[in-house]
């Protein structure tokens, strides 16, 4: 007797940038380009100084910087576009189970001005997971972006909501003097339409909570 066929499920297809059509703003609209956004994040690592973490474009033009104050009661880190000017202020919330990042626009950080908060999905985590809600999502029962990955792998993604539709995702972009040079670099690419400063935001987030993890 012939043996069956076993069923094996087909792949699923890697998501096709086109289908983000209509821009998605959270920081702003100038931010929403209507073709895939390429960036390169450098981390430098024993540094105080501001500036240690920088994203430019492909073509090595910075795009942001991050300033950030330490030793303070509340760690605090501004999101800065190439003339300095603060473009989002992110604060994390201490005394908490869950690490809680609140991002606000420009160099606030009053409640009218909250954009979104980010915060970890359990409180001991082996690998990234965060749940972003938009500011208007007041009950925060269902999360606007997720992210999951390998922080220390560089391979983490960003997808809409409980979806698996997908809107960015970085890896490790390892160069030759990086050990050298005593800088952390890696590439994110960003979807159409999709707010990547938003999306660098998170990153500064993801950052801050695996700076001292394995995760």
């Amino acid at each position: 007797m012939a043996q069956q066929p076993v069923n094996v499920p087909a792949p699923t297809p890697p998501p096709n940038p086109a289908m983000y059509s209509n821009p998605v703003s959270i920081i702003g609209p100038q931010y929403c380009l209507p073709y895939p956004v390429d960036l390169a994040v450098v981390r430098k690592f024993m540094t105080l100084a501001d500036g240690s973490f920088t994203v430019t474009d492909i073509n090595d033009n910075i795009m942001f910087k991050v300033k950030e104050k330490h030793f303070s009661l509340h760690d605090k880190r501004t999101l800065l576009d190439p003339a300095g000017n603060p473009v989002v202020t992110i604060t994390e919330k201490l005394f908490s189970a869950h690490v809680k990042h609140f991002v606000f626009r420009g160099a606030s950080t009053d409640a009218k001005d909250l954009l979104f908060t980010v915060g970890t999905s359990s409180v001991l985590q082996l690998k990234t997971a965060l749940n972003v809600f938009l500011a208007g999502n007041t009950k925060q029962e269902v999360c606007d972006f997720k992210v999951k990955g390998s922080w220390t792998e560089r391979s983490c993604v960003v997808y809409a909501g409980e979806s698996n539709t997908i809107v960015a995702q970085m890896h490790k972009k390892e160069t030759v003097g990086s050990f050298f040079l005593n800088k952390d670099r890696f590439a994110v690419t960003v979807y159409p339409n999709i707010d990547y400063a938003f999306i660098v935001a998170l990153i500064v987030i993801l950052d801050d909570i695996n700076g001292d993890n394995t995760a």
